[in-house]
């Protein structure tokens, strides 16, 4: 949603703004699994046309469904339940459209999206899906194609595909829950010495550098009770990163965060947690944002 990515963007940029996510570099889509994604407007191609279903009745739906927004927009953006009407489909249908590369979308997390129709990119779904499996790599990695398949929402089969292809580039990595792939111009960077990290990170539900799948979460929350915590059946709370390493969570209502530690935190750690918190760039929020600690 916008405004986890404003606070994903925030962890990772100094000076981010509350409507950062809104800049004309960043596009909205419904990407992988049909989730809303917020990209680079250049990366449209990758994360639409890379989640394209590889048979034909999958790929057919989302062609028709495509062409009839396409033709009952033209130049307009609507809300979706509009869209939906238009064509006669529950709205919930046209994010099969996505897969194309020519819907975009503006949500803002309460009201219904907005949605338009953009010229195809000059991109074959084939070779998306090949630097959407880079991407994933690349964030993800070492990974395995299940992982891969299960976060793209494209079956096992075409990430299977998406690795064999990828070969040559690969390289075999055993972790601490199995065998696995990472890029190998990615080899270097992972071998070097990491940089300090960070005092405090908030990093929002769904944040990538936790957003793994399957085994490959044990690899950054070993203890399988804190997984359940983080990684919960409903709507995840945020990620507590202290010193680069997630050891707790919290959630927000209002302009109150609650923040659940899985250990004693010292002075230092809480001020960083606290001061990090007096500057997320929250839209809508007036006053200070203060931390209510739930340990």
């Amino acid at each position: 949603m916008p405004r986890a990515a404003v606070l994903s963007i925030h962890a990772r940029v100094a000076g981010t703004e509350p409507a950062a996510w809104a800049d004309p570099s960043l596009v909205q889509l419904w990407g992988p699994r049909y989730s809303v994604f917020v990209v680079a407007a250049c990366d449209l191609a990758v994360f639409s046309l890379g989640t394209m279903p590889d048979d034909a009745k999958g790929r057919r739906r989302a062609e028709e469904l495509a062409a009839g927004l396409a033709a009952a927009l033209g130049d307009e953006r609507v809300g979706h339940k509009e869209a939906g009407a238009r064509l006669g489909v529950d709205p919930n249908r046209l994010r099969y459209a996505a897969a194309t590369g020519t819907v975009l979308i503006r949500w803002e997390g309460a009201r219904q999206p907005t949605v338009w129709i953009v010229p195809a990119p000059e991109m074959s779904p084939r070779e998306a899906r090949l630097e959407l499996a880079r991407r994933y790599l690349r964030g993800y990695g070492p990974t395995t194609p299940g992982s891969f398949g299960q976060w793209a929402g494209i079956g096992p089969r075409a990430a299977i595909a998406a690795f064999e292809a990828l070969g040559p580039s690969l390289t075999p990595v055993r972790t601490p829950v199995g065998e696995a792939w990472m890029l190998s111009s990615d080899e270097d960077a992972a071998r070097a010495e990491p940089g300090p990290p960070a005092p405090a990170r908030l990093l929002p539900s769904g944040d990538a550098f936790f957003l793994l799948q399957g085994a490959d979460r044990a690899l950054l929350v070993p203890d399988v009770d804190r997984q359940r915590e983080l990684w919960t059946s409903r709507v995840w709370p945020g990620a507590l990163l202290v010193g680069g390493e997630i050891i707790g969570t919290w959630r927000r209502a209002g302009a109150v965060l609650t923040v659940r530690p899985w250990r004693p935190l010292s002075a230092a750690e809480r001020d960083a947690v606290e001061a990090e918190a007096a500057f997320l760039p929250l839209p809508g929020i007036r006053g200070p944002i203060s931390v209510r600690w739930d340990a």
